[in-house]
């Protein structure tokens, strides 16, 4: 039984997404402090629309009884109840700065494999079978 690719690319960017969702959150609050709904908008503009509230929240949570986040309540521009705004603490800067040196150091070679832009993937291209290309031999 074959899975549908669509539902692999879903799975696969969910999964990507995982690892890097609170790195996401911490680099919005850095921006302005935020209420929850705010990070869905922004996630959503910044094409990341696999995010559901309940991804959101409990981070947020997680991330605030570990120090890295506050949180203070502030009225509603609308007059409804107020909201709950996450800031970043100390401790969430240095989280972020770390994360962001991580994300690049990871990101730069997993983007260099993928585009086929390494040494040894030049090599294996030029060193090919012509059977293997395509190409007919003389």
């Amino acid at each position: 039984m074959t899975k549908d690719a669509g539902a692999t690319g879903d799975q696969r960017r969910s999964q990507l997404l995982r690892g890097v969702l609170d790195l996401c959150l911490l680099a919005l609050i850095a921006e302005r402090p935020r209420y929850g709904f705010e990070f869905a908008e922004a996630l959503a503009a910044g094409g990341l629309e696999l995010v559901s509230d309940g991804s959101i929240y409990p981070l947020l949570a997680r991330m605030e009884r570990a120090g890295l986040v506050s949180s203070y309540r502030a009225p509603s521009p609308s007059g409804g109840a107020p909201r709950k705004y996450y800031r970043l603490t100390g401790a969430g800067h240095a989280e972020l700065n770390g994360g962001r040196a991580d994300w690049h150091a990871f990101a730069g070679p997993v983007d260099r494999i993928l585009t086929g832009a390494t040494d040894a993937g030049r090599d294996a291209r030029t060193a090919q079978d012509p059977a293997d290309t395509g190409e007919k031999t003389p």
